[in-house]
């Protein structure tokens, strides 16, 4: 079976949105896919697509062949997780300790003597 990753159109008239699929290459366009692996936006200005890299990588070694534009959303994908820099660490509040709250002093019981 011929493996394709390509885009599937979906999203309404003359405002397109594609899913990035992996499908074989008998298939239509928008039909049976085997898995979606992201999704793309030629709308958005900036970054626009979003990929699991892994799963790309995984099915380009079991031989599928990726579109002309996937391959370009992979490349500019690998690029942006490249130059994006590690998150800072969240710095940690001292945690200050916790006063017990006194307990109201019990009532005088009453000897019946």
């Amino acid at each position: 079976m011929a493996v394709s990753i390509r885009l599937r159109r979906e999203g309404a008239k003359n405002r397109p949105y594609y899913k990035v699929v992996v499908a074989d290459r008998r298939s239509p366009r928008d039909g049976k896919f085997i898995e979606i692996i992201g999704a793309y936006d030629p709308k958005k200005p900036g970054h626009n697509s979003t990929l699991k890299i892994d799963r790309v990588e995984y099915w380009i070694s079991k031989g599928a062949q990726p579109s002309d534009t996937v391959r370009s959303l992979i490349k500019k994908n690998k690029k942006a997780t490249a130059t994006a820099e590690p998150a800072p660490k969240a710095e940690q509040k001292e945690q200050q300790p916790v006063q017990e709250k006194s307990s109201p002093p019990a009532p005088p019981t009453e000897d019946a003597s």
